[in-house]
């Protein structure tokens, strides 16, 4: 099992798979857009979509009827999705495993919190010895730490100021036994120009930039989407790309304290956007939808639904 998104489509030269980041440095891949729109009606009750209408939403990408037959097929092969086949025609869902990856994705960006909890001043450092020689472990062991929003402040000592997640903690050990060391200490200020704090690791400002750039564009779209002027393709275009493009957020935001913050930190602002533009399309979006797979001569199954923020929160997946 392959998982559906490769981290190097957002930082390109990375390797670290995930469900939750499609690519977003140069436009949104096919397998990114299939897997966000059976993610996106399809996870709760892992309904089978029929493939017709996976190429019709496709092709309002502009993805080719070609192009998008290939998509599903390479996503089947890395066993993201299952077929079914009933005479000429066939459906596909998600399996299993990729229903868990994406189901926990979509709880880490609905619970993408707004503010951290009291922080005592505590940062964990991953330092680590690996030849530049042993290039693989060393890039794998990089990628590790930054999916968990570790930076480094220095080549081989990377920062958090949140405590060591058990999860990580075994991801580190797998990848390079014997080869590091982590700590929890606190910071001493050497009142020297020369000193480096430990917020230098992260570029702040380019951070606020991206989050500043996501709410220019999609508050463009609000005063439509109050107005109900969004509906049809647009309205699951919509729903797709602000999702593609706000669950990079987790990832790039490593969630600092609000005391290490610049004041105005627009995280709440983003979100607030988000919530207005995703669930706010929920509605005509789920309505296109059924009138493709209604176009595509599949039955109208019941399960196939637009699932809110509140849902991913919740936990989307269940049994069926």
């Amino acid at each position: 099992m392959v998982n559906p998104f490769d981290l190097k489509e957002i930082y390109p030269g990375d390797h670290a798979g995930s469900s939750r980041m499609p690519r977003q440095h140069a436009g949104n891949s096919s397998q990114g857009l299939a897997v966000t729109l059976m993610a996106d009606y399809t996870l709760a009750a892992r309904s089978w979509l029929p493939s017709a209408a996976l190429v019709a939403l496709l092709g309002e990408f502009d993805v080719s009827v070609g192009g998008a037959r290939t998509t599903i097929s390479r996503l089947a092969r890395r066993g993201v999705l299952e077929g079914s086949r009933d005479g000429r025609h066939s459906s596909y869902r998600l399996t299993e495993p990729a229903a868990r990856d994406l189901s926990g994705g979509g709880h880490a960006v609905a619970e993408f919190t707004l503010d951290s909890d009291s922080w005592g001043g505590m940062w964990t450092t991953v330092a680590f010895s690996i030849p530049e020689e042993v290039h693989p472990q060393r890039r794998l062991l990089r990628e590790r730490l930054r999916w968990w929003g570790y930076a480094p402040l220095y080549d081989a000592v990377w920062l958090s100021p949140h405590p060591p997640h058990p999860d990580l903690m075994a991801e580190l050990a797998a990848v390079a036994p014997g080869a590091l060391s982590v700590f929890q200490s606190q910071y001493v200020h050497l009142g020297s120009a020369s000193a480096r704090s430990p917020i230098d690791a992260w570029d702040l400002d380019d951070i606020a930039e991206q989050y500043q750039g996501f709410i220019r564009h999609w508050s463009r779209l609000l005063p439509r989407i109050a107005s109900g002027r969004v509906a049809g393709a647009a309205a699951v275009r919509a729903r797709t790309e602000i999702m593609n493009t706000y669950r990079r957020f987790p990832v790039l935001d490593p969630r600092l304290p609000v005391e290490l913050l610049p004041r105005d930190w627009p995280r709440a602002r983003a979100r607030e956007v988000f919530l207005a533009v995703y669930d706010g399309l929920a509605e005509p979006a789920q309505e296109h939808v059924h009138a493709v797979v209604a176009q595509a001569g599949g039955e109208l199954d019941g399960d196939i639904r637009a699932h809110t923020v509140k849902d991913m929160g919740a936990g989307v997946v269940r049994e069926r």
